[in-house]
This record gives structure tokens, C-alpha cells and sequence, in this order.
């Protein structure tokens, strides 16, 4: 078995009305109660929309500094994280096109080490 993140980055969903979202809510969510059941979800959640309340720790010079804001200016963020525990690539690959079906937008796939 080996865990992947499933992520996308905020400014790859796109503009969409209201509407839109909202639709994307239950096939989203039907993704999420197939990864329950076929106990493949370690994690699912997508993070807050305003990076200007994200906050920054360091502890590189030996003591721990938490400041407020983001680590550095970005243009694109992360926007939500699934992780998934499969037993190949092929199954992370599925699971991926799943969420990226479900949520309407492109996410990207990592192998956690």
C-alpha cells in the first residue's frame, strides 16, 4: 500500500456562479463515501479561500517562529488536499480522475513518502 495527495491549487477551479459550486457539492461528496467505503481515504478537505489569514512557521534557526501571512507571495495556492492509502499507482490514478470528476477541476497527484 502507499499513500498519495490528490491537490489542486485554488486558481484551477475557476470562476463559476453560484450555482455552479453548488452543484459540484453531492458529486463531490458521492466521491468521498465511495473512498470511505472502499477504505481507501486517509483524508479529504479543502482549505480556507483567504491566504492573507494562512500563517507561517520556522523553526530553520533552531527556535520556532510562527508570523502571520503566507510563507511568500504566490500566485496560486493550494486549495484543498485528499490523501489516499492504494495498493498501486494504477489505484491512485483512478481515485484521482474520481475527485477531479467530482470537484469539476484538475487536481495533480503525488506519491507521499
Amino acid at each position: 500500500m502507499g499513500q498519495y495527495a490528490i491537490y489542486f491549487n485554488q486558481q484551477w477551479v475557476g470562476d463559476h456562479a453560484a450555482e455552479w459550486f453548488q452543484s459540484r457539492v453531492e458529486p463531490s461528496a458521492a466521491v468521498i463515501r465511495e473512498m470511505k467505503q472502499a477504505g481507501v481515504l486517509v483524508f479529504a478537505g479543502g482549505l480556507d479561500e483567504r491566504i492573507q489569514d494562512a500563517f507561517h512557521a520556522d523553526a530553520t534557526s533552531g527556535t520556532p517562529i510562527v508570523t502571520d501571512g503566507p510563507y511568500a507571495e504566490t500566485t496560486e495556492f493550494l486549495g484543498g488536499i485528499t490523501v489516499i492509502d492504494v495498493p498501486d499507482e494504477e489505484a491512485a490514478r483512478y481515485w484521482a480522475g474520481r475527485v477531479a470528476e467530482g470537484c469539476g477541476w484538475p487536481q495533480e497527484v503525488r506519491r507521499c513518502q
